[in-house]
């Protein structure tokens, strides 16, 4: 579609799963995008956008979505994301899906992750919603798969360098996330008192999104996995990662690397050796700040990345697909800058 009709008529859209965090983001974005027009919505709307959304909320029918909407945004847990989003491909919708079940290529991974998957047959034709990367895939696709968050902020940092054939070692992925990363079900480790005044590490080794993160180092040249440890911040959200990555030979030239991956990037802040990225400049935003130095006596590049999990890592990130897939500007409906403080 072209961007001056989808400015003139409004798309309509459909979001599943609105009571989540990631949901309720995507409806504030969407609620003032210029382009979109907000169509149907299943689950429970939060209180605070009460005269701003105002769509009758229903259930996730498909034939009833499908007739709704053209594009939808399915923000279900995952395995119950699949079903919905084979229906409504198979009804002709377009689906950014913001869940894990279709970001790997490979059912087996997928399945000893996860579970078995319940649509393996459309995993070949689903694109990585990461722009940056698969911009050119993605103005076509049937099926988005939105990244996790980790692998977001991960990625964005190392890829540069895997295009480079310099990642031949091990990397490091040290990553910390606010809380609203593991979602908005109530557990004890979620608890207020658990998580104020306190840093853990967690998952180690087991996390869902480490190979995810290795499927795209993979694919972008890298020969060796990521050794990723997430942990868990006081915050309620934003993610801040720090990558080591040991190269032979001498410094590479990192400034240049990152410049041809992305100076015209609308998303990317390059912070180059200045002040390293903060969670503080990109929450409430899309973008992602790096930020880099190089230790001449250990031999590695230090990377540092900060996105908002539910940004960038999440709905501003699917958001900004739908853009590229509706031919818009990218920064439609995601020009707001940083909630600071």
């Amino acid at each position: 579609m072209e961007a001056s009709r989808a400015l003139a008529t409004r798309v309509p859209v459909a979001v599943l799963g609105a009571t989540g965090y990631t949901g309720v983001e995507l409806l504030r974005l969407l609620a003032r995008h210029p382009a979109v027009e907000l169509a149907f919505l299943s689950s429970d709307i939060y209180p605070f956008l009460a005269g701003i959304v105002e769509t009758a909320l229903r259930a996730p029918e498909p034939a009833e979505v499908a007739a709704a909407a053209e594009i939808v945004f399915t923000a279900l847990p995952h395995a119950a994301a699949a079903p919905v989003v084979a229906e409504l491909v198979r009804r002709g919708r377009r689906v950014i899906d913001l869940s894990a079940d279709f970001r790997f290529r490979d059912a087996a991974v997928y399945a000893r992750w996860y579970t078995a998957h319940p649509a393996p047959e459309l995993l070949a034709e689903a694109v990585y919603g990461l722009p940056e990367l698969y911009r050119t895939r993605l103005r076509d696709a049937r099926i988005v798969a939105c990244p996790g968050c980790y692998p977001t902020g991960a990625l964005l940092g190392l890829v540069p360098l895997a295009r480079a054939g310099l990642l031949r070692e091990p990397v490091i992925i040290d990553a910390k996330s606010g809380t609203t990363g593991a979602g908005r079900g109530a557990r004890v480790e979620q608890l207020f008192a658990e998580v104020n005044e306190n840093f853990r590490p967690y998952a180690i080794g087991e996390h869902r999104h480490g190979p995810e993160i290795d499927q795209e180092l993979h694919a972008a040249g890298a020969t060796r996995g990521a050794l990723f440890v997430p942990h868990l911040l006081p915050v309620s959200r934003g993610l801040l990662s720090t990558m080591y990555v040991r190269i032979a030979g001498g410094r590479p030239p990192l400034e240049e690397l990152f410049e041809r991956a992305y100076g015209s990037e609308p998303f990317v802040v390059l912070r180059g050796e200045q002040a390293p990225p903060e969670l503080r400049e990109v929450r409430g935003t899309n973008r992602c700040a790096i930020g880099w130095r190089w230790d001449g006596a250990s031999g590695q590049a230090i990377v540092v990345t900060a996105i908002d999990n539910l940004g960038k890592g999440a709905s501003g990130q699917a958001v900004q697909c739908l853009n590229v897939m509706l031919g818009l500007p990218e920064t439609a409906g995601l020009e707001a800058p940083a909630l600071v403080p």
